[in-house]
């Protein structure tokens, strides 16, 4: 590889509107690395997004993530560790210079940092701690009081605020006098004088605005405020709800003790869908930089509890034993119907569990969406029980057959719909995580079923 190659600019932001990282990125950026080249590293990383930086270090090994730090050296920006998955964080911090990893954490707002060292063990937090200027340790100290989860922990303590009765033009002067106002902010939150926010003002209409307008007559209509106690998932709903781009929080009394802003938000709402995509995979919360055993540890209980339910299933095929033997397209054919209610039971549970998530699916319409997904599910029934019925007669030439696998489709189907449907709802009732057990529980019901409906109507039919 030439030098021109080696100095242009990664096409990840610039080609193609991919919005990730070119094999050929990542090679010229480790060619460089093997080389030692230092400049030529700089060059190609420089036009990098701090996510692009993350997403390349989660993907090379450990040696190569190691020369790469060790050479990018001073450049090393706090942002990059923000955008880190936590599975390799630990190890990139333990790679940093202390002197390096003091200049990028405090380039951090507070929400990032409690972000970054909130699963950390105290001896990690205290390298942390320890760079950071008094007022922003206490600042994050504070935040770390909070419950893991809850707005709290989300929030950043710089907040941009001024009292309700001030004009356009006082606020804006005070803002220009200011000179550690956060990288970024949305609104100027309005507080009494017991700090209790009482309005927002969007930028907009700040500058916008006559210096001698009343910051409360330029007030945003939808105003929202967040308890500091309150779980993250309801925040990020209420952003996503409300259509919110920033929202005070406060604590028990009412007073303003920081900002949640959208990008946290949405953050927060990314990991809540992801974790209910992994869950209801049974995969836990693991990334692809995990370590072979800890995705081991991760995936073993669950496939644990899947041998459980396959030994249920076997118990009702066992029951029907002499029928089989006597009747060897049950063995043929009995896979099929279970196949397919699982299948079905899968669909009516994911849509089950989103809406559960999105507030969607409530008390109020929580039977007519059941009847809904059990119609659909009678409905598929009808349509495959046709198919499967002149597969019965065509392939295995009996009629009776093609009836029974027709009965046994219809079943399972609608019971797969029921199921799919019913079951997260009574785990959400009893509250147990819909995306974490249900699954489990719909194979079960659906593989039963289909097995005990195919083989006790062909033991009534056929012999």
């Amino acid at each position: 590889m030439n030098d021109t190659n080696l100095t242009q600019e990664p096409r990840s932001e610039a080609s193609e509107g991919s919005y990730q990282l070119e094999r050929s990125d990542v090679a010229a950026v480790l060619n460089a690395v093997e080389r030692g080249d230092q400049a030529s590293l700089s060059v190609l990383m420089d036009p990098m997004h701090p996510a692009d930086i993350a997403d390349l270090l989660e993907q090379i090994s450990v040696g190569e993530r190691r020369k790469l730090i060790h050479l990018y050296d001073r450049e090393f920006d706090g942002e990059i560790l923000s955008e880190l998955d936590e599975s390799i964080r630990d190890e990139v911090i333990a790679f940093l210079r202390p002197e390096v990893l003091a200049d990028a954490v405090r380039d951090l707002e507070s929400d990032d940092v409690v972000d970054l060292i909130e699963d950390m063990n105290v001896s990690q937090q205290d390298i942390i701690l320890d760079v950071l200027e008094d007022s922003d340790r206490v600042a994050v100290e504070q935040s770390l009081t909070y419950p893991e989860n809850s707005a709290g922990r989300l929030m950043q303590r710089e907040v941009v605020m001024a009292p309700e009765h001030w004009t356009v033009g006082q606020a804006i002067d005070y803002l220009r006098e200011q000179e550690n106002l956060p990288e970024q902010f949305y609104h100027v939150t309005l507080v009494d004088p017991r700090f209790k926010p009482v309005a927002n003002v969007t930028l907009g209409k700040l500058m916008g605005s006559k210096r001698d307008v009343l910051l409360w007559e330029i007030t945003e209509s939808v105003f929202q405020v967040i308890p500091a106690m309150q779980n993250e998932g309801d925040v990020a709903y209420a952003f996503n709800q409300y259509h919110l781009i920033s929202a005070p929080v406060v604590d028990d009394d009412e007073r303003l003790v920081g900002v949640i802003t959208i990008d946290d938000a949405m953050i927060v709402l990314d990991e809540e869908h992801e974790e209910d995509i992994l869950r209801l995979a049974g995969v836990g919360e693991g990334s692809l930089s995990d370590r072979v055993i800890n995705t081991t540890k991760q995936r073993l209980p669950w496939l644990a509890v899947n041998l459980v339910t396959a030994i249920a299933a076997s118990l009702v095929i066992a029951q029907f034993e002499a029928a089989i033997t006597q009747i060897v397209a049950l063995a043929v054919l009995m896979p099929i119907v279970a196949s397919m209610g699982g299948n079905a039971g899968t669909q009516s549970l994911t849509v089950a569990v989103r809406a559960i998530a999105t507030k969607d699916l409530t008390g109020s319409n929580m039977w007519r969406v059941i009847r809904r997904e059990v119609l659909v599910g009678l409905i598929n029934g009808v349509v495959f029980a046709v198919i499967m019925g002149l597969v019965g007669l065509v392939w295995f030439g009996s009629p009776a057959l093609g009836y029974v696998i027709a009965a046994a489709m219809v079943i399972n189907m609608v019971v797969a719909g029921l199921a799919g449907t019913a079951i997260p709802v009574l785990l959400e009732k009893f509250g147990v995580d819909p995306a974490l057990a249900s699954g489990a529980f719909v194979t079960t019901v659906t593989d039963v079923v289909g097995f005990f409906a195919f083989l006790g109507l062909a033991a009534m039919v056929l012999l």
